[in-house]
């Protein structure tokens, strides 16, 4: 039987982890994602990545996410990576909304309800003070036509922007910029080439409406007007700018780990309608890559993991079972990982990624 995980490793990577194992291995950064409620299939991966591999870590990570990646690397820089993941995973799950068409208002409301349930009390502190996981939260802040905050100016701003991206991805940035919010130890944002990226230091003050905005999805939910510390708004979901992050423009030394939704990686939110845009495991020699394998999706219910036209397309009652089924499937992913990091052969099942060829 197929394992129901596919990892991809860089050569430098795979080098390494053969002599060091998984959990000695010098990894500098971690990315995660955006995509909504995809994050469920990772849910249980996340927590042993958590307990087993972050937390034993041997040197300090960048954690830099965009959206929902930026949520799970909350929980993961939690004293408790496992229970802060549970705690997401189960509000997530069973979050709930008047009808089938929330407001913008509700959706950011049950949002920020979620957040608050899996970070705790002292969640921001753990953040912010935390001494090896330096967070890194990415937003796209809104400027010229794109600023409208609703209504028709949102539509047309955004309209306006998705053109503009069609024909360039370069032609994004007269509509968005890059505001990362970062760890106080973090000296250079990765992977930020281009889009006039600026830096604000994370504090207990912003950190929430960081992520908030990361996560901010347009009209679907609100915006973040204004972030203390960062320049005047308004701030929009992160992956509009990194959907996937383009992965390039990294000058760290270390392991890049990033356990992802599939094997192929989509720069920015509005290049999910251009095919041509999204690309296989970038041929980066310090890469991992960590997804689940095409037999196990497969498998799933309906052949896919959870994303959110599942809200249009099923009850309340059948889209918990089936995003249940899902979660509980992934404990798959989970076992096939921990078999991995402490069995006899780091690199067993591993694909090398062939360098590109020009």
């Amino acid at each position: 039987m197929k394992s129901a995980l596919s990892i991809f490793m860089g050569k430098r990577a795979a080098t390494i982890i053969e002599q060091t194992g998984w959990q000695a291995a010098p990894f500098s950064t971690l990315v995660g994602a955006s995509g909504g409620p995809k994050w469920l299939i990772l849910s249980e991966l996340d927590q042993v990545l958590g307990k087993e591999l972050l937390a034993k870590a041997p040197q300090p990570m960048t954690l830099i996410g965009s959206s929902i990646g930026t949520w799970r690397h909350a929980c993961l820089s939690q004293p408790d990576p496992e229970a802060a993941v549970k705690r997401l995973q189960y509000a997530y799950l069973h979050q709930e909304y008047r009808s089938t068409k929330p407001s913008p208002q509700e959706v950011s409301q049950v949002a920020e309800r979620l957040l608050g349930e899996a970070l705790g009390a002292e969640g921001v502190q753990n953040i912010v003070q935390h001494r090896r996981l330096r967070n890194t939260v990415i937003t796209a802040r809104a400027k010229g036509i794109a600023r409208g905050r609703r209504g028709a100016p949102l539509v047309a701003g955004m309209a306006t922007a998705m053109v503009a991206n069609s024909l360039s991805r370069r032609a994004l940035s007269q509509f968005f910029e890059r505001v990362a919010f970062c760890h106080s130890d973090v000296t250079e944002v990765p992977f930020a080439r281009g889009f006039n990226t600026q830096k604000v230091t994370l504090t207990e003050h912003n950190l929430v409406p960081a992520l908030k905005a990361s996560g901010a999805i347009p009209l679907l939910m609100q915006c973040e007007e204004n972030i203390p510390g960062g320049p005047l708004g308004p701030y929009w979901d992160g992956g509009i700018i990194d959907y996937h992050f383009s992965l390039e423009h990294h000058t760290e030394s270390g392991l890049i780990l990033y356990p992802h939704f599939l094997d192929r990686l989509t720069p920015g939110w509005f290049d999910k309608r251009l095919p041509w845009r999204t690309r296989v495991t970038p041929a980066l020699d310090n890469l991992v890559l960590i997804c689940p394998s095409e037999e196990f999706l497969v498998g799933l219910p309906f052949g896919k993991i959870p994303d959110r036209k599942d809200f249009q397309t099923l009850s309340p009652a059948d889209r918990l079972t089936y995003w249940q089924t899902c979660v509980c499937e992934s404990e798959r992913l989970a076992a096939a990982f921990s078999s991995l990091m402490t069995g006899s052969n780091p690199l067993d099942g591993v694909q090398l990624i062939e360098p590109a060829t020009h």
